[in-house]
C-alpha cells in the first residue's frame, strides 16, 4: 500500500522524533480520531465538544498560553484538534504548603517539636528546610508555610489520559462496540494520530496507538496519509486526500456551489440552514450536481415535494422568480467524476418514487372531506387526562368563536372563526400528513380549498400553527390569530389545569413555546384583548372535574414572566420592563407603547428625580393605615401643599385624557412637569403631623399624586 507523505522534510510514517526540531519549543499539537461513518445530525457537535475538552485540559495545565485559540475539524469520517502554541512541559510552579502553627511546631526554646520532625519525615522534607519557611496568619493563628517547587505536566505525559476524558464527555448517547473488544465508542475507530509539531506524541486511546497516518476520501484517495506536521493537518488532506477537513469551510463550499449552480439555472434555492449542516455532515469532498424530475409532480402542493426532497433525499429543491418550485433540485454528491450521468440518473431514480407516493397519498386525501373526517379525531387522545382530540376540536371552536367575537362583534367572522376551529385538525388523520407530521395545517389548507371551504377559513387552518419557533411569522388575519390564541391557550390552560407546568429545562408539551406565541400575537399584531379574560375562558372550556388545579393565576404567572424574557432579548431595559410589568398589565399590545414611553421619559432632566420622589410617595403610603380620603382643599394649611393640590388636579384630567387615548408619552412628558411641586411639598410641608385629619388630608393628596405617577409604568423602579 502506498504513503503519501506531507512533505519531503517530513519524517517517516514510522518516525516519532525528529532530531532537528527543539522538542521542548511551542509548536502546534494535532489529535485526530479516524473513525466509521459518524451520526451526521450530531457532527459539528461532536467536534466541538472533543476540540473544547482537548483544549480545557491543556488550558488547566499549563501547556496552552491563556487566551490561546484552538481550531476544530469534523468530517463524516474523524474528529480534529489543531491547538497552536502548545508547550511540551509547562513552566513549574511555586506552591505554599500549609506545615502546621507555629505554636505546635517549635517548643519554648525555638526548636522544632516531635509533631513537626514527624510531618516533615513524613513529606520528605528535611529539617533543616524549616528555617526556610515562611510564616503567615491562618485564621487566628501564625502558621508555618513551605514553598515548594511543582514540576510543570508534561504534554507527553498528560495528552493520552486528556484524549481518553475528552472522548467520555462527549455528547454521544448511544455507544456501540466492534470486534471481540469491550471497547465502546459512538462508531467504530481506525486511527489516532497525535502530533506535536513534526513529533508523534506517543500513548494510546480506545485501544489504538498513536501516529502520524491517517486516511483520505474513502473512494478519491488511496492508501494511507502521513502527516509530516501539526500546521499541515488541512492542506494534506485536502490535496492528497480529497478530504476538505473543516466542517465551517467545508459548509461555506458547498453553499457557494449551491449558489453558483442556481444562478445557472436563473433560480434560487429554498433556504433551509440544517440541511445545508446536514449534508456538509454527510460528505468530504463536496461537488454539486444538478438533478431532474417529471414535470407531472409539481401539480402536487409544492410544500410536500420539498419537504420530501430535504428530509428523504437530502436534496435542495429550486425556486423560479416567482418562489414557485422548479422540477429541478440540486445534489450534494461526495463523488467528483467527469461524468456525473450515473450520479445524477440514481438520484433521479430514487427521488421518483418518493415523489409517486406524495401524489397517492394526495390524491386519495382529497376524495373525503375533512369535515367528513372528524369522527376519526375521536378515536386520537390528545392527552390520557384531557381526552380525545375531538373533544379538543370542542374546545376550540368555542374559544376561537369568543376571541373572535372580542375582536369584532361580527357574525361572519365569529362563524368562520368557529368553522376554521373545527376543521383546524381533521389533516392530522390524512395519509399525507401520517407520512409527513411537518405537514399538517399545510395540507389541512389545501384540502379545505379543495372541499370549497371559505379562503378565511383555509388560512386559518395552516396559519394557526404559527409561530412555530422564534422569529416565525405570525398568523395573518383576526380569524387565523383567534384560532391560533384558541390553540395555544387550551393547552396552556389544560396542562397548568392537571399540574402538568413545565420545571428547570423539563417542558414535554412545549408550553414556553406556546406561551411565547400567544405574547408574540397579542403584542405584534397587536390585539386588543385582555390577557387575564382570555385565561378564564380557555379554562371555562373544561367539563367539569377534569382540571384539578385552578390554572388561572399560576399561568397568567407564568405568562408574565416569559414575556420579561421575550421583553429583554428584545433589548428593552431591565427597570424599564419592570416599572411595566409590577403593575401586572393585562393588555399585552399595550407594553410596546408603554415602554416606548418610558424610554422617552428618562430622557427627560426631572425624570430620575421625579422617580425617586414616587419611591418615597410609596413607602410613606405603605405605613398608612385604612382608606385615604381624597384630599380636601379646604384642609390645606400651607402653601406647598396648596400647590401640590392645584398642580394635582389640573394634571389629572390631562394624564387620564392621555392614558385613556394611549398616548402614554404624553402622559409620562406632562407628568414630568410636577417635580418642582413635589420637591418643595417634601422640603417644606410635615405629612404625619399629629393632628389625624390634617395627616388623612395630605397621605391623601399623596395618594392622588401617585396614582397619577403610576397611571403608565411604577417610574419608582427606573434607575434602580
Amino acid at each position: 500500500m502506498s504513503t503519501a507523505i506531507a512533505s519531503s522534510s517530513a519524517p517517516s510514517a514510522n518516525s516519532s522524533t525528529n532530531s532537528s526540531t527543539n522538542s521542548s519549543a511551542p509548536a502546534t499539537l494535532l489529535v485526530e480520531l479516524l473513525t466509521e461513518e459518524l451520526p451526521p445530525k450530531a457532527l459539528a457537535r461532536l467536534g466541538e465538544v472533543f476540540a473544547r475538552q482537548i483544549h480545557a485540559g491543556l488550558s488547566e495545565r499549563g501547556l496552552v498560553p491563556a487566551g490561546q485559540a484552538c481550531h476544530w475539524f469534523a468530517t463524516p469520517r474523524r474528529l480534529a484538534v489543531q491547538v497552536p502554541g502548545t508547550l511540551a512541559a509547562a513552566p513549574d510552579a511555586v506552591a505554599l504548603e500549609k506545615i502546621m502553627p507555629v505554636s505546635v511546631a517549635l517548643d519554648a526554646d525555638g526548636q522544632p517539636t516531635p509533631a513537626l520532625r514527624k510531618k516533615l519525615a513524613a513529606k520528605g522534607i528535611p529539617v533543616a528546610a524549616v528555617a526556610a519557611f515562611e510564616k503567615r496568619i491562618d485564621g487566628k493563628s501564625e502558621t508555618f508555610f513551605h514553598k515548594a517547587s511543582v514540576p510543570g505536566a508534561k504534554l507527553d505525559e498528560a495528552l493520552p489520559g486528556l484524549v481518553a476524558e475528552a472522548l467520555k464527555k462527549l455528547p454521544i448517547p448511544k455507544l456501540m462496540r466492534w470486534g471481540d473488544s469491550d471497547r465502546q465508542f459512538v462508531r467504530p475507530v481506525h486511527g489516532l494520530v497525535m502530533l506535536h509539531g513534526e513529533r508523534v506524541v506517543p500513548g494510546e486511546a480506545l485501544g489504538l496507538a498513536s501516529g502520524r497516518l491517517t486516511r483520505g476520501h474513502r473512494f478519491l484517495s488511496s492508501g494511507e496519509i502521513a502527516i509530516g506536521h501539526a500546521d499541515a493537518y488541512a492542506d494534506a488532506l485536502e490535496t492528497q486526500g480529497r478530504v476538505v477537513a473543516g466542517f465551517a469551510e467545508r459548509r461555506a463550499r458547498i453553499a457557494a456551489q449551491l449558489e453558483a449552480k442556481a444562478s445557472e439555472l436563473n433560480a434560487t434555492i429554498d433556504p433551509s440552514e440544517d440541511l445545508l449542516d446536514e449534508v456538509t455532515a454527510l460528505v468530504e469532498w463536496p461537488v454539486v450536481y444538478v438533478g431532474e424530475f417529471e414535470a407531472e409532480y409539481l401539480d402536487i402542493p409544492q410544500e410536500c415535494l420539498i419537504l420530501t426532497m430535504r428530509q428523504n433525499q437530502k436534496y435542495f429543491p429550486l425556486l423560479d422568480a416567482a418562489k414557485k418550485l422548479l422540477n429541478k433540485f440540486l445534489i450534494v454528491s461526495n463523488m467528483q467524476v467527469d461524468d456525473p450521468r450515473h450520479i445524477v440518473g440514481g438520484n433521479a431514480r430514487v427521488v421518483r418514487p418518493r415523489l409517486a407516493d406524495a401524489r397517492f397519498f394526495y390524491d386519495q386525501d382529497r376524495g373525503t372531506p375533512l369535515a367528513s373526517r372528524l369522527p376519526r379525531l375521536g378515536k386520537v387522545v390528545y392527552h390520557n387526562r384531557l381526552g380525545s382530540v375531538l373533544r379538543r376540536v370542542d374546545r376550540l371552536e368555542a374559544l376561537a368563536r369568543g376571541i373572535a367575537a372580542r375582536l369584532a362583534p361580527d357574525a361572519g367572522r365569529v362563524a368562520a372563526a368557529g368553522r376554521a376551529a373545527r376543521l383546524a385538525k381533521a389533516d392530522l388523520v390524512t395519509g399525507m400528513v401520517g407520512e409527513f407530521p411537518e405537514l399538517q395545517g399545510v395540507m389541512g389548507r389545501y384540502y379545505a380549498l379543495h372541499d370549497g371551504e371559505d379562503a378565511r377559513v383555509a388560512d386559518a387552518v395552516r396559519g394557526h400553527y404559527q409561530p412555530r419557533f422564534a422569529g416565525d411569522a405570525l398568523p395573518q388575519g383576526s380569524i387565523a390569530c383567534a384560532l391560533a390564541l384558541a390553540d395555544r391557550l387550551d393547552a396552556l390552560a389544560g396542562f397548568f389545569g392537571i399540574g402538568q407546568i413545565p420545571t428547570g429545562d423539563k417542558d414535554p408539551f412545549g408550553l414556553r413555546r406556546a406561551a411565547l406565541g400567544v405574547l408574540r400575537i397579542l403584542m405584534e399584531t397587536p390585539l386588543p384583548l385582555d390577557l387575564g379574560d382570555l385565561i378564564v375562558d380557555a379554562q371555562a372550556g373544561f367539563a367539569d372535574g377534569v382540571l384539578t388545579q385552578p390554572p388561572a393565576a399560576p399561568l397568567y404567572d407564568f405568562m408574565i414572566e416569559r414575556l420579561r424574557g421575550l421583553l429583554r432579548d428584545a433589548g428593552h431595559a431591565p427597570d424599564a420592563i419592570e416599572s411595566i410589568l409590577v403593575q401586572r398589565p393585562r393588555r399585552i399590545d399595550l407594553v410596546p407603547p408603554r415602554l416606548a414611553a418610558v424610554r422617552d421619559f428618562l430622557r427627560l432632566p426631572d425624570a430620575l428625580a421625579l422617580a425617586a420622589a414616587n419611591k418615597r410617595i410609596g413607602n410613606i403610603l405603605k405605613k398608612a393605615e385604612g382608606g385615604l380620603p381624597a384630599p380636601d382643599a379646604a384642609l390645606l394649611r400651607e402653601s406647598a401643599e396648596q400647590a401640590l393640590f392645584e398642580r394635582v388636579a389640573r394634571l389629572a384630567p390631562v394624564v387620564e385624557s392621555r392614558v385613556a387615548g394611549e398616548d402614554y408619552a404624553e402622559a409620562l412628558k406632562a407628568l414630568a412637569s410636577v417635580r418642582a411641586e413635589v420637591d418643595r411639598f417634601f422640603d417644606e410641608v410635615m405629612v404625619n403631623v399629629d393632628d389625624p385629619a390634617l395627616r388623612a388630608n395630605r397621605l391623601g393628596l399623596l395618594e392622588a399624586l401617585f396614582g397619577l405617577l403610576n397611571a403608565v409604568a411604577d417610574i419608582s423602579r427606573l434607575g434602580v
